[in-house]
Protein backbone atom coordinates (compact mmCIF):
# COMPACT_ATOMS: atom_id res chain seq x y z
CA UNK A 1 0.00 0.00 0.00
CA UNK A 2 0.93 3.22 -1.04
CA UNK A 3 2.79 5.49 2.09
CA UNK A 4 0.77 8.21 1.65
CA UNK A 5 -2.39 6.60 2.00
CA UNK A 6 -1.23 6.34 5.63
CA UNK A 7 -4.09 7.22 8.18
CA UNK A 8 -2.97 9.60 11.49
CA UNK A 9 -6.58 9.22 12.43
CA UNK A 10 -7.42 7.55 15.43
CA UNK A 11 -8.04 3.75 16.12
CA UNK A 12 -11.07 2.14 16.28
CA UNK A 13 -11.31 -0.59 19.21
CA UNK A 14 -13.80 -3.37 18.53
CA UNK A 15 -14.21 -4.70 22.15
CA UNK A 16 -14.10 -7.73 24.05
CA UNK A 17 -16.23 -10.51 22.14
CA UNK A 18 -18.18 -7.71 19.58
CA UNK A 19 -20.63 -10.19 17.74
CA UNK A 20 -21.70 -11.36 21.78
CA UNK A 21 -25.40 -11.73 21.88
CA UNK A 22 -25.46 -10.38 25.45
CA UNK A 23 -23.17 -7.12 25.54
CA UNK A 24 -24.99 -5.79 28.67
CA UNK A 25 -24.48 -8.65 30.50
CA UNK A 26 -20.84 -8.80 29.42
CA UNK A 27 -19.98 -5.52 30.61
CA UNK A 28 -21.74 -5.83 34.24
CA UNK A 29 -19.89 -8.93 34.44
CA UNK A 30 -16.49 -6.82 33.63
CA UNK A 31 -17.34 -3.87 35.83
CA UNK A 32 -18.50 -6.86 38.69
CA UNK A 33 -14.82 -8.43 38.60
CA UNK A 34 -13.20 -4.76 37.95
CA UNK A 35 -14.57 -3.72 41.68
CA UNK A 36 -13.88 -6.86 42.80
CA UNK A 37 -10.18 -6.48 41.78
CA UNK A 38 -9.70 -3.10 43.11
CA UNK A 39 -11.57 -3.75 46.13
CA UNK A 40 -9.27 -6.90 46.86
CA UNK A 41 -5.82 -5.58 45.85
CA UNK A 42 -6.40 -2.31 47.60
CA UNK A 43 -7.51 -3.52 50.82
CA UNK A 44 -4.35 -5.89 50.54
CA UNK A 45 -1.95 -3.20 49.71
CA UNK A 46 -3.90 -1.34 52.32
CA UNK A 47 -3.06 -4.06 55.26
CA UNK A 48 0.43 -4.74 53.95
CA UNK A 49 1.64 -0.82 54.83
CA UNK A 50 -0.86 -0.70 57.95
CA UNK A 51 0.05 -3.90 59.55
CA UNK A 52 3.95 -3.76 61.47
CA UNK A 53 3.80 -7.60 61.39
CA UNK A 54 3.55 -7.77 56.95
CA UNK A 55 6.54 -5.37 57.22
CA UNK A 56 8.59 -8.57 55.62
CA UNK A 57 10.82 -8.59 52.46
CA UNK A 58 7.82 -11.43 51.67
CA UNK A 59 4.79 -8.55 52.01
CA UNK A 60 6.55 -5.55 51.89
CA UNK A 61 9.38 -4.97 50.62
CA UNK A 62 9.42 -7.38 47.75
CA UNK A 63 6.56 -9.48 46.86
CA UNK A 64 3.16 -9.11 47.48
CA UNK A 65 2.88 -5.11 47.97
CA UNK A 66 4.66 -4.40 44.27
CA UNK A 67 2.35 -7.83 43.07
CA UNK A 68 -1.11 -5.98 44.21
CA UNK A 69 0.29 -2.50 43.20
CA UNK A 70 0.63 -3.86 39.65
CA UNK A 71 -2.22 -5.70 39.77
CA UNK A 72 -4.28 -2.67 40.29
CA UNK A 73 -2.64 -0.92 37.20
CA UNK A 74 -2.72 -3.68 35.06
CA UNK A 75 -6.22 -3.74 35.50
CA UNK A 76 -6.93 0.18 35.52
CA UNK A 77 -5.46 0.01 31.90
CA UNK A 78 -8.11 -1.65 29.84
CA UNK A 79 -11.23 -2.05 31.90
CA UNK A 80 -12.14 1.97 32.47
CA UNK A 81 -11.36 2.66 28.80
CA UNK A 82 -13.43 -0.08 27.63
CA UNK A 83 -16.28 0.71 29.87
CA UNK A 84 -16.24 4.39 28.90
CA UNK A 85 -16.56 3.13 25.10
CA UNK A 86 -19.18 1.14 25.98
CA UNK A 87 -21.63 3.35 27.54
CA UNK A 88 -20.30 6.10 25.60
CA UNK A 89 -20.69 4.36 22.19
CA UNK A 90 -17.62 5.59 20.85
CA UNK A 91 -15.23 3.17 20.20
CA UNK A 92 -12.53 5.35 18.95
CA UNK A 93 -9.02 5.78 20.50
CA UNK A 94 -6.10 8.21 19.49
CA UNK A 95 -2.78 6.86 18.36
CA UNK A 96 -1.19 8.67 21.24
CA UNK A 97 -3.48 7.02 24.12
CA UNK A 98 -3.13 3.81 22.35
CA UNK A 99 0.40 4.02 22.62
CA UNK A 100 0.31 5.10 25.79
CA UNK A 101 -2.34 2.08 27.10
CA UNK A 102 0.44 -0.37 24.78
CA UNK A 103 3.27 1.23 27.04
CA UNK A 104 1.61 0.53 30.34
CA UNK A 105 -0.25 -2.71 29.81
CA UNK A 106 3.59 -4.07 28.73
CA UNK A 107 5.76 -2.79 31.54
CA UNK A 108 3.32 -3.45 33.91
CA UNK A 109 3.38 -7.43 32.27
CA UNK A 110 6.99 -7.30 31.99
CA UNK A 111 7.46 -6.12 35.94
CA UNK A 112 5.19 -8.81 36.68
CA UNK A 113 7.86 -11.93 34.98
CA UNK A 114 10.62 -10.63 36.72
CA UNK A 115 8.56 -9.53 40.13
CA UNK A 116 7.27 -13.82 40.02
CA UNK A 117 10.77 -14.78 39.14
CA UNK A 118 12.17 -13.21 42.19
CA UNK A 119 9.43 -14.13 44.62
CA UNK A 120 10.17 -18.31 43.59
CA UNK A 121 14.21 -17.31 44.81
CA UNK A 122 12.33 -15.65 48.00
CA UNK A 123 10.85 -18.75 48.63
CA UNK A 124 13.78 -21.22 48.32
CA UNK A 125 15.81 -18.80 50.41
CA UNK A 126 12.93 -19.10 52.97
CA UNK A 127 12.43 -23.27 52.61
CA UNK A 128 15.83 -23.89 51.89
CA UNK A 129 18.05 -21.65 53.76
CA UNK A 130 15.52 -20.31 56.46
CA UNK A 131 18.47 -19.38 59.32
CA UNK A 132 20.45 -16.82 56.60
CA UNK A 133 17.15 -16.13 55.28
CA UNK A 134 17.05 -12.20 57.21
CA UNK A 135 20.80 -11.67 56.21
CA UNK A 136 20.23 -12.91 52.58
CA UNK A 137 17.08 -11.04 52.22
CA UNK A 138 17.86 -8.15 53.80
CA UNK A 139 15.96 -4.85 53.37
CA UNK A 140 18.67 -3.57 50.80
CA UNK A 141 18.57 -6.65 48.70
CA UNK A 142 14.97 -6.39 47.99
CA UNK A 143 14.76 -2.66 47.55
CA UNK A 144 17.28 -3.48 44.48
CA UNK A 145 14.74 -6.46 43.44
CA UNK A 146 11.82 -4.38 43.16
CA UNK A 147 13.58 -1.93 41.72
CA UNK A 148 15.09 -4.06 38.80
CA UNK A 149 11.37 -5.69 38.37
CA UNK A 150 9.91 -2.23 37.75
CA UNK A 151 12.52 -0.80 36.03
CA UNK A 152 13.22 -3.91 33.74
CA UNK A 153 9.73 -4.22 32.83
CA UNK A 154 8.89 -0.07 32.02
CA UNK A 155 12.54 -0.05 29.75
CA UNK A 156 11.07 -3.24 27.74
CA UNK A 157 8.19 -1.71 27.41
CA UNK A 158 9.30 2.02 26.08
CA UNK A 159 11.44 0.14 23.14
CA UNK A 160 8.89 -1.95 21.93
CA UNK A 161 6.15 0.79 22.21
CA UNK A 162 8.01 3.35 20.06
CA UNK A 163 9.02 1.00 18.07
CA UNK A 164 5.49 -0.44 17.64
CA UNK A 165 4.44 2.89 16.88
CA UNK A 166 6.61 4.21 14.30
CA UNK A 167 4.92 1.69 12.13
CA UNK A 168 2.70 3.36 9.44
CA UNK A 169 -0.76 2.67 9.59
CA UNK A 170 -2.86 2.10 6.50
CA UNK A 171 -6.80 0.88 5.20
CA UNK A 172 -8.76 -0.25 8.67
CA UNK A 173 -8.07 1.42 11.92
CA UNK A 174 -10.15 -1.80 13.50
CA UNK A 175 -8.34 -3.06 16.34
CA UNK A 176 -9.91 -6.35 16.96
CA UNK A 177 -9.24 -6.34 20.60
CA UNK A 178 -11.17 -4.60 23.64
CA UNK A 179 -7.65 -2.58 24.39
CA UNK A 180 -4.75 -1.92 21.95
CA UNK A 181 -2.61 -5.16 22.46
CA UNK A 182 0.57 -5.23 20.20
CA UNK A 183 0.22 -8.50 17.90
CA UNK A 184 -3.72 -6.45 17.27
CA UNK A 185 -2.26 -3.21 16.35
CA UNK A 186 0.58 -4.86 14.27
CA UNK A 187 -1.91 -6.04 11.60
CA UNK A 188 -2.84 -2.89 11.12
CA UNK A 189 0.18 -2.03 10.06
CA UNK A 190 1.03 -0.99 6.54
CA UNK A 191 5.08 -2.52 6.21
CA UNK A 192 5.60 -5.94 6.84
CA UNK A 193 6.47 -6.57 10.66
CA UNK A 194 7.59 -10.13 10.20
CA UNK A 195 10.91 -9.35 11.26
CA UNK A 196 9.68 -6.98 14.19
CA UNK A 197 7.53 -9.82 15.36
CA UNK A 198 10.53 -12.54 15.32
CA UNK A 199 12.78 -9.83 17.52
CA UNK A 200 9.49 -9.35 19.84
CA UNK A 201 9.07 -13.36 20.17
CA UNK A 202 13.06 -13.13 21.22
CA UNK A 203 12.26 -10.69 23.93
CA UNK A 204 9.65 -13.16 25.38
CA UNK A 205 12.09 -15.54 25.38
CA UNK A 206 14.11 -13.61 28.22
CA UNK A 207 10.76 -12.49 29.64
CA UNK A 208 8.96 -15.34 29.78
CA UNK A 209 10.83 -18.61 29.15
CA UNK A 210 14.34 -17.72 31.43
CA UNK A 211 11.74 -16.22 33.99
CA UNK A 212 9.98 -19.62 34.11
CA UNK A 213 12.99 -21.74 33.85
CA UNK A 214 14.23 -20.02 36.39
CA UNK A 215 11.00 -20.41 39.00
CA UNK A 216 10.79 -23.81 37.71
CA UNK A 217 14.61 -24.78 39.06
CA UNK A 218 13.72 -23.05 42.48
CA UNK A 219 10.45 -25.12 43.22
CA UNK A 220 12.77 -28.13 42.21
CA UNK A 221 15.20 -27.06 44.82
CA UNK A 222 12.24 -26.64 47.12
CA UNK A 223 10.45 -29.65 46.44
CA UNK A 224 13.88 -31.88 47.23
CA UNK A 225 14.33 -29.93 50.65
CA UNK A 226 10.82 -30.40 51.19
CA UNK A 227 11.05 -34.49 50.67
CA UNK A 228 13.99 -34.64 53.04
CA UNK A 229 12.19 -32.88 55.92
CA UNK A 230 11.48 -35.26 58.90
CA UNK A 231 8.50 -32.64 60.28
CA UNK A 232 5.24 -33.07 58.58
CA UNK A 233 4.41 -29.78 59.75
CA UNK A 234 6.81 -28.42 58.43
CA UNK A 235 6.40 -30.00 54.77
CA UNK A 236 2.81 -28.55 54.85
CA UNK A 237 4.04 -25.54 56.08
CA UNK A 238 6.79 -25.25 53.37
CA UNK A 239 4.05 -26.50 50.54
CA UNK A 240 1.65 -23.75 51.59
CA UNK A 241 3.77 -21.29 51.47
CA UNK A 242 4.20 -21.96 47.68
CA UNK A 243 1.41 -23.17 46.27
CA UNK A 244 -0.20 -19.29 46.38
CA UNK A 245 2.68 -18.59 44.39
CA UNK A 246 2.40 -21.10 41.84
CA UNK A 247 -1.13 -20.99 40.93
CA UNK A 248 -0.28 -16.94 39.88
CA UNK A 249 1.99 -18.40 38.17
CA UNK A 250 0.43 -20.57 36.05
CA UNK A 251 -2.15 -17.94 35.50
CA UNK A 252 -0.04 -15.63 34.58
CA UNK A 253 2.60 -16.99 32.49
CA UNK A 254 0.04 -19.45 30.48
CA UNK A 255 -1.64 -16.89 28.44
CA UNK A 256 1.30 -14.99 27.92
CA UNK A 257 3.37 -17.95 26.57
CA UNK A 258 0.16 -18.46 24.26
CA UNK A 259 -0.37 -14.84 22.94
CA UNK A 260 3.63 -13.81 22.74
CA UNK A 261 5.29 -16.94 22.16
CA UNK A 262 3.33 -19.13 19.22
CA UNK A 263 2.78 -18.02 15.25
CA UNK A 264 -0.64 -15.45 15.08
CA UNK A 265 -1.89 -18.14 12.82
CA UNK A 266 -2.35 -20.80 15.48
CA UNK A 267 -4.93 -18.83 17.25
CA UNK A 268 -7.53 -16.20 16.22
CA UNK A 269 -8.22 -13.16 17.87
CA UNK A 270 -11.22 -14.39 19.83
CA UNK A 271 -8.65 -16.78 21.27
CA UNK A 272 -6.52 -13.27 21.80
CA UNK A 273 -9.19 -12.13 23.46
CA UNK A 274 -9.97 -14.82 26.04
CA UNK A 275 -5.96 -15.10 26.69
CA UNK A 276 -5.98 -11.34 27.31
CA UNK A 277 -8.64 -11.48 29.48
CA UNK A 278 -7.33 -13.86 31.73
CA UNK A 279 -4.02 -11.87 32.15
CA UNK A 280 -5.66 -8.46 32.58
CA UNK A 281 -8.99 -9.02 34.04
CA UNK A 282 -9.58 -12.70 35.51
CA UNK A 283 -5.75 -12.87 37.58
CA UNK A 284 -5.80 -9.44 38.79
CA UNK A 285 -9.05 -10.26 40.44
CA UNK A 286 -7.74 -13.65 41.87
CA UNK A 287 -4.50 -12.85 42.97
CA UNK A 288 -5.61 -11.30 45.91
CA UNK A 289 -7.78 -13.68 47.01
CA UNK A 290 -5.04 -16.51 46.40
CA UNK A 291 -3.00 -14.84 48.71
CA UNK A 292 -5.09 -13.60 51.59
CA UNK A 293 -7.65 -16.68 51.66
CA UNK A 294 -4.65 -18.92 52.24
CA UNK A 295 -2.60 -16.94 54.41
CA UNK A 296 -2.53 -16.59 57.98
CA UNK A 297 -0.78 -13.28 58.31
CA UNK A 298 -3.03 -11.49 55.97
CA UNK A 299 -6.29 -13.01 57.54
CA UNK A 300 -4.91 -12.07 60.79
CA UNK A 301 -3.96 -8.18 60.03
CA UNK A 302 -7.69 -8.33 58.37
CA UNK A 303 -9.40 -9.71 61.43
CA UNK A 304 -7.21 -7.22 63.68
CA UNK A 305 -8.73 -3.90 61.38
CA UNK A 306 -12.11 -4.83 61.43
CA UNK A 307 -12.04 -5.67 65.00
CA UNK A 308 -10.68 -2.70 65.66
CA UNK A 309 -13.08 -0.48 63.85
CA UNK A 310 -15.88 -1.99 65.93
CA UNK A 311 -14.12 -1.10 68.88
CA UNK A 312 -13.81 1.87 67.95
CA UNK A 313 -17.64 2.47 66.67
Amino acid sequence: MDPKNKTTADFILLGLFPNCRYPNLLIVLILFIYTLASAGNSILIFLIWLDPRLHTPMYFLLSQLHLSLIDLALISTTVPKMVINFFSRKKSISKVACGTQIFFFFALGGSECLLLTLMAYDRYVAVCNPLRYSIIMNSRVCLWMALVSWGGGALNSLINTIYTMHFPFCGSREIHHFFCEMPAVLKLSCEDTSLYETVVSVICIVFVLLPLGLIMSSYLLIFLTVLRMNSPEGRRKALATCSSHLAVVSLYYGPAMIIYMTPHSFHTSEQDEILSMINAIFTPMLNPLIYSLRNKEVLAALRKVVSRRFILK
